[in-house]
């Protein structure tokens, strides 16, 4: 996987990038980074890339013919006219399933934008897919492209030490990931649950496929509408339901629970 990053500050990607896991991963050569900053592409010569918008209003607005320089000369240098990420908040919220989707293209580049965003003309000539990693505003493009990144990269083959961490971790299926815990059993009088001391792999499974499903009712209900569930799923819903289990759930958890075994 080579990321590209259109910037005004490549430091800060270089620097966010070049550390952990990530940065492990390029060293080995999994992951390559290559940042551009758009400023050396200036109109005028002198670093500046942005103008007053017109039809008025506060701020300012990114130039398009030194994004478009930039674009043209990374494309040239690639050989190739990869997918282009437009980091913005009026773009699709990000989620797993678009990072599984990335991580299949060979390039990727990030556009991040700043002041009050970028002319518009140069986002249809370039631009594939304008993202935003959730429902509020930042100072810039720069840490929504390094949060993508990070995910992406995370399904990379070979990125994480334990592959099966990066496939059965939280929103894999739509559910939440199931508690974890580690030594020591008692800890300040908190106990690990029996079932994960029990050997016995077949409950274990169940156990925490139970916990994911819980943990999604509790914090991202929605979520569960896109879940499949077989028999087993069903019958711990039906005990959750009927208070029939140590897990206890509210009565407007109960009516959401009702509503998915209607379907």
């Amino acid at each position: 996987m080579n990321y590209y990053v259109m910037t005004l500050f490549p430091e800060m990607i270089e620097n966010g990038m070049n550390t952990s896991i990530i940065g492990r991963a390029m060293a080995k050569g999994l992951l390559s980074l290559e940042t551009v900053n758009i400023r050396d592409y200036s109109v005028t010569g002198n670093g500046r890339i942005d103008d007053y918008p017109y039809g008025g209003g506060a701020g300012m607005v990114m130039q398009a013919e030194p994004v478009y320089r930039a674009y043209e000369d990374l494309v040239n240098k690639i050989g190739a006219r990869p997918r282009l990420i437009y980091l913005t908040p009026q773009g699709r919220v990000f989620d797993q399933a678009m990072a599984e989707e990335f991580a299949k293209e060979e390039n990727l580049i990030f556009l991040c934008g700043h002041y009050e965003g970028i002319d518009e003309r140069v986002l249809e000539e370039i631009a594939t897919d304008f993202v935003s990693i959730g429902d509020y505003v930042l100072t810039g493009g720069e840490l929504p492209s390094m949060v993508m990144m990070d995910s992406i990269a995370r399904m990379v083959p070979g990125v994480l030490s334990n592959q099966e961490s990066g496939q059965f971790e939280s929103f894999q299926g739509n559910l939440l990931e199931y508690p974890q815990y580690s030594r020591p059993e008692d800890w300040r009088g908190k106990l690990v649950p029996p079932v994960l001391l029990s050997g016995h792999h077949g409950n274990v499974d169940r156990w925490r496929r139970d916990q994911s499903i819980l943990r999604t009712l509790r914090s991202r209900p929605e979520l569960l509408e896109k879940v499949e569930f077989d028999k087993k799923d069903r019958k711990y819903l039906q005990a959750l339901i009927h208070d029939e289990t140590e897990d206890k759930v509210t009565e407007e958890e109960k009516r959401i629970l009702v509503k998915l075994l209607a379907f």
